[in-house]
């Protein structure tokens, strides 16, 4: 699984640019993810079953950002996300909003 491209998929619709990591664009208004932490959530027999993904998601804006962290989490939670943390931000280096979002996706781990 493409936990990536499931991330940037689910907020396409969202019509607001979406970066791995690092966003390199001009507009004012994107969205940042990336994934902070990675780990066994059940194992048996010393093999890892399922594997706990946690995903940071920041939406940026000089602006009114609800819309758009709504849309975050609806999308998100439609394909699978649960969130466990919110909170808000000002930059004052680049004077936008910061919202941050942090979500857990849960998959089953995939033999190599």
């Amino acid at each position: 699984m493409n936990l990536n491209s499931l991330i940037i998929e689910s907020l396409s619709d969202l019509n607001v640019p979406v970066a791995f990591l690092n966003y390199t664009g001009d507009k004012k208004t994107y969205i940042r993810f990336f994934e902070y932490d990675q780990g066994a959530e059940l194992s048996a027999d010393n093999e890892e079953l399922y594997t706990g993904h946690y995903i940071q998601v920041d939406v940026f804006s000089p602006s009114n950002y609800f819309e758009i962290v709504g849309g975050v989490k609806r999308n998100l939670k439609n394909v699978g996300f649960k969130k466990n943390f919110e909170t808000e931000l000002y930059e004052d280096d680049t004077k936008l909003y910061h919202k941050v979002l942090r979500f857990y996706f849960i998959s089953e781990t995939e033999e190599d």
